[in-house]
């Protein structure tokens, strides 16, 4: 089930007939919040009584909800399109695509804290106190962070998000604790990959000669 808006656009509608701007604005209507609690009760073919008995609310909260005075929680709609086995899809107006709530096991920062819905998230490996650098610690607490599986994440503010937005894209949703793991532990792989090929680059440089020893196996010094 999809719930659209029907608009008036003045300025689109200035080349329309009379007959097609009357068609379009008699209808069909979309009732709203309002139209979608009275096709809820029709479904279940209950009165609003019935209704609010079901959801455990006044009989007159059902009829303010019916009549725009006021609308229902969310959780209360999607408790009443459940008891409808009625779905709600979510449309990109531009692609049409479904548009999904965000994900439940979304990455948490160390105070299990969800990470702001709009920002976007990136991995940079282990995280390390912020003393731990001046304190020559860093690689210890990077080997514990890795034990433990605590990635070093951060996201940017909005002027350098929009901009990494317009060159990657929007992330569609924020990545589940594994993931956020698994990227930090393939940044170690890259890192590990990159130094095996800076040590087999390296010019190998010839041995010296051996010492100079004298007819008895003594040194031989220069004057």
């Amino acid at each position: 089930m999809t719930i659209s808006v029907q608009r008036v656009d003045p300025e689109a509608m200035s080349e329309w007939t009379d007959a097609e701007v009357d068609a379009y604005l008699l209808g069909p209507h979309d009732g709203g919040v309002p139209g979608l609690v009275r096709r809820v009760r029709r479904i279940l073919d209950v009165s609003q009584r019935g209704l609010a008995a079901i959801l455990g609310v006044s009989q007159s909260r059902v009829a303010r909800w019916e009549t725009a005075r006021t609308s229902p929680r969310a959780d209360v709609v999607v408790e009443m399109l459940r008891l409808a086995r009625v779905r709600v899809r979510l449309l990109d107006e531009e692609t049409g695509a479904e548009v999904e709530p965000m994900r439940d096991d979304g990455g948490r920062d160390r105070g299990r804290r969800r990470y702001p819905a709009h920002v976007d998230l990136e991995v940079t490996g282990w995280w390390v106190p912020r003393d731990a650098m001046t304190t020559g610690l860093d690689a210890r607490w990077r080997a514990r962070s890795r034990r433990w599986q605590v990635p070093r994440v951060r996201y940017h503010h909005a002027p350098w998000r929009r901009v990494l937005r317009r060159v990657r894209g929007t992330p569609v949703d924020h990545p589940a604790r594994p993931q956020l793991v698994a990227e930090a532990i393939h940044l170690d792989e890259v890192r590990e990959e990159r130094l095996r090929r800076a040590v087999a680059l390296r010019p190998v440089r010839p041995a010296p000669p051996p010492p100079d020893l004298g007819p008895g196996g003594d040194w031989v010094l220069d004057d």
